[in-house]
């Protein structure tokens, strides 16, 4: 069985603060967030929302992927996440 590698979104409202990431438990990761498990960027600026994520069988290409997301201006960002979710729902 492959595993599964998620690079993700998460804001703090429509065009809000973003934060992207990389793990291979969406579901735990984004709870870990939503309820501040750790200090850190999304509890200090209430970034909870996730509003975009894809998926991979490939540690190295999720890496590479959030990196390259990282890198994008803002307005980039946030045509990817309203290609796929133009109301800003959190998909958790």
């Amino acid at each position: 069985m492959e595993k599964a590698y998620f690079v993700y979104i998460l804001a703090s409202s429509r065009n809000g603060t973003l934060y992207i990431g990389v793990t291979n438990n969406l579901e735990r990761r984004t709870y870990e967030h939503k309820n501040n498990a750790m200090k850190g960027f999304t509890q200090k600026y209430g970034v909870h929302r996730l509003v975009w994520y894809e998926s991979t069988n490939n540690i190295e290409s999720a890496i590479q992927r959030e990196k390259q997301i990282k890198k994008w201006n803002r307005s980039w960002k946030i045509r990817l996440i309203e290609e796929t979710n133009p109301q800003w729902k959190d998909l958790d």
